[in-house]
């Protein structure tokens, strides 16, 4: 991808996943129709082999890297992670449905440079993973949710927000009704945090 602005190099993103990887479609998307400004989705890497995001790329034309995890320590598997990211050049990193917890190992590599999309309001019902996450926002009689981008720290869901987009809960909404318009609203936030992460840079 051309990218001319002040002579820089577009943005290179890695993103990980390790289930079906919806939101990876509307970044798929933004790239083909020239929407990613200064910014290149370089690899796709799952630590699960069979997950549909690895699939995803692939229909993209995108490079899908599968290291499994299983039977790995966490350092080995984050080894193993950490040269394809290098080897890669990879500037930003993604991650979207990744059910690992990273360690220092990643995370001191690429300072400021890894961003988690989670599907509620943060603080609120951090730790939390996808379709819980959503049944207990029913259950509690929220009257409103979101996802929030942050970016990722030692401590689980405890790095910086960046940003936060809102979703009103409607009176029916079941889980897979709300984790419908989450998802779009995750989507809204993973393009507005690229394109705030570009500036940056």
């Amino acid at each position: 991808m051309s990218y001319d602005m002040n002579n820089k190099k577009p943005v290179r993103i890695a993103v990980l996943g390790s289930t079906r990887g919806t939101d990876l479609v509307a970044l798929i998307n933004a790239q083909q129709a020239g929407q990613l400004k200064g910014a290149e989705i370089v690899t796709v890497i799952s630590n699960n082999p069979k997950a549909y995001i690895l699939e995803r790329a692939q229909q993209a034309n995108l490079e899908a890297v599968a290291i499994p995890s299983k039977g790995k320590s966490r350092y080995e598997f984050e080894i193993e992670l950490l040269r394809v990211l290098q080897t890669r050049k990879i500037d930003l990193i993604l991650l979207i449905g990744f059910m690992r917890i990273l360690t220092e190992t990643i995370i001191n590599a690429y300072p400021n440079k890894i961003l988690n999309i989670h599907p509620s309001l943060l603080p609120k019902y951090s730790g939390g993973m996808n379709m819980d996450v959503h049944a207990e926002v029913l259950k509690n009689g929220d009257a409103k949710t979101g996802c929030t981008l942050h970016y990722v720290s030692a401590e689980v869901d405890a790095g910086p927000i960046l940003l936060q987009e809102e979703v009103v809960v409607l009176p029916d909404d079941t889980p897979e009704t709300l984790k419908e318009r989450v998802q779009i609203a995750e989507q809204v936030a993973l393009l507005k945090g690229i394109e705030q992460f570009v500036k940056s840079q």
